[in-house]
């Protein structure tokens, strides 16, 4: 199957973010096979209407251009062409939890999240919970998420995750953490079982989400990673303020595959000894602020040579989307006296954010040769038209609403501003119904439980 997308605005990010002009966008089977004028006029293209009635997945936007059947054209005029986003950090099995702790800093979320309503979540809840927050983030165009589940509760629980993600059609790393951070509840076993069970070509791919040395003990954490790199497994760590990185430093075990999460309040020789040792850091920004970690260090890493991708974290109290996020983060640099650009930010949201995760030879932009995630957003709402400058008006302008299309492997995932999921109803039943289930059960543990 061969795509053309014709007619739009395209902006590539790599090696820096830029406009494209007159440049159309070839696809065949998943892969981009060129970005360039007049590609158009080599495939015979036909501008299509939106297509009538519920669309499939494998059939959207598809008709014979040409008199060539295998060529699908979208008529991306009066839109910008980018690569997917790309979300560094996300726990996406707390999308049921949506704005429950808006008002909390960190002390209430963990209180609340992590110790009453962790819990009560079954396996059909968390598959739920993945599925509705995989969709979530489809519909706002990021095509990569970094998911650091910390909610394996047993090995039905893990298989419920992944069931979901896969489902939903998204790009995945599932990272694995431990039942819980003492050591007592290490599975090396469920390690090893997802890593088998997750090859490397699986649109999900396995990770391995770290307790210690912040939350969990350096004997953990020293075995963690001696089986992560035995099995060829990134590392994601939570980590804020003085001594994890001094400890991961001295311990030997900073590299190319650790990934530092949040990063707030580190001090100058951790930031360089992170840069030393190949590391790299996801910034969430909008979370770092509420929860009250600290000033986000997206400039300050991306300074000292340290690649630095975005994340959401945590849909509990912020937007589950990047354009908040690019936001958050670019609002944040200025106000601390930085320096950063909106193409500085769009780079950590695409090209940048895929090499953190060790991505970027197949995402994060428009190469020939990668694989085709895709975002068409359109530029004729009041909100972002009309767009002065195209790489501005994605990161300070542009929302949810505006995503039109997304393509994931070059498969249509969302079109027309649905999102081709065979059952989006019904995920939000499911969704609902799980929401329900695990606040109620909170509820009867908070009741049953004296203080």
């Amino acid at each position: 199957m061969r795509t053309l997308i014709t007619g739009g605005t395209v902006i590539d990010t790599e090696p820096e973010p830029r406009v494209l002009p007159g440049a159309d966008v070839l696809v065949e089977d998943g892969v981009i096979t060129a970005v360039g004028p007049g590609l158009a006029g080599t495939a015979g293209p036909r501008r299509h209407p939106e297509p009538p009635g519920p669309v499939e997945p494998e059939a959207s936007a598809e008709s014979p251009a040409n008199g060539a059947p295998d060529v699908r054209v979208l008529d991306a005029t009066g839109m910008i062409v980018l690569p997917g986003f790309v979300d560094t950090h996300r726990h996406v099995w707390q999308s049921v939890l949506r704005s429950i702790a808006a008002d909390m800093t960190l002390g209430g979320y963990l209180d609340l999240v992590l110790g009453r309503l962790t819990p009560a979540f079954r396996p059909e809840d968390v598959y739920a919970a993945n599925l509705w927050g995989a969709l979530e983030a489809l519909d706002a165009g990021i095509t990569t998420v970094h998911d650091w589940s910390h909610i394996q509760l047993t090995p039905e629980h893990t298989d419920a995750a992944i069931q979901g993600l896969r489902e939903s059609g998204i790009r995945a790393v599932f990272a694995y953490a431990h039942p819980r951070s003492d050591d007592a509840a290490r599975r090396e076993d469920e390690v090893r079982r997802i890593a088998a069970l997750l090859g490397s070509s699986d649109l999900v791919t396995p990770g391995l989400a770290a307790w210690g040395p912040v939350y969990g003990s350096a004997a953990g954490a020293g075995a963690d990673w001696r089986l992560a790199r035995e099995l060829g497994l990134r590392i994601s760590l939570h980590a804020t303020g003085t001594g994890a990185v001094e400890r991961l430093h001295a311990a030997g075990l900073l590299g190319p595959d650790v990934m530092v999460v949040h990063g707030n309040g580190f001090t100058d020789e951790a930031v360089k000894l992170l840069a030393a040792g190949g590391g790299v850091a996801s910034v969430t920004p909008a979370v770092e602020m509420q929860m009250g970690f600290g000033a986000p260090e997206t400039g300050r890493f991306r300074a000292a040579g340290i690649p630095t991708g975005l994340g959401i974290d945590t849909v509990t109290n912020v937007p589950g989307d990047m354009f908040a996020a690019m936001r958050a983060a670019f609002a944040a640099d200025r106000l601390g006296g930085g320096t950063l650009t909106v193409a500085d930010v769009l780079r950590t949201a695409t090209i940048e954010g895929a090499a953190v995760l060790g991505m970027d030879d197949r995402i994060g932009s428009l190469r020939p040769g990668k694989q085709a995630d895709l975002v068409l957003l359109r530029t004729d709402r009041p909100g972002l038209a009309p767009v002065h400058d195209p790489v501005g008006a994605v990161v300070t302008a542009a929302g949810v609403g505006d995503v039109d299309t997304v393509l994931v492997t070059g498969r249509i995932v969302k079109y027309a501003g649905r999102l081709l999921h065979a059952d989006p109803p019904g995920a939000l039943t499911l969704a609902s119904r799980s929401a329900a289930h695990v606040v109620a059960g909170a509820g009867e543990r908070r009741t049953a439980v004296p203080s």
